[in-house]
């Protein structure tokens, strides 16, 4: 699967871009069928509290793309909540198939 990472305004550390890859990449194990990853982090109102967004969108083949947008006090944070949440669109999508 590959994986493309978006910062927008602001440069992403190599930690942060390590930490997005391993994330992401485990949503592998859950289904061999994704074909990319495209990741977009933002900060919104940099004074703010609960300021940073990761957005995820998954391509899958024949299906419209899974898409989770979380908000947190950090990206990890937010990473996680968009992978956990993707991991349940993903067993949904995975229960539709067994069910055609």
């Amino acid at each position: 699967m590959e994986v493309k990472i978006n910062s927008v305004h602001f440069n992403a550390d190599q930690k942060l871009v390590d930490f997005v890859n391993k994330k992401v990449g485990k949503l592998d194990t859950f289904f061999d069928g994704i074909i990319k990853a495209e990741v977009t982090l933002k900060v919104i109102k940099p004074e703010a509290a609960n300021n940073k967004v990761a957005e995820l969108e998954l391509s899958i083949p024949a299906q419209d793309n899974l898409f989770a947008k979380k908000q947190a006090d950090s990206f990890e944070e937010a990473i996680d909540l968009a992978t956990d949440a993707l991991k349940k669109q993903i067993d949904k999508y995975k229960e539709k198939l067994k069910n055609k």
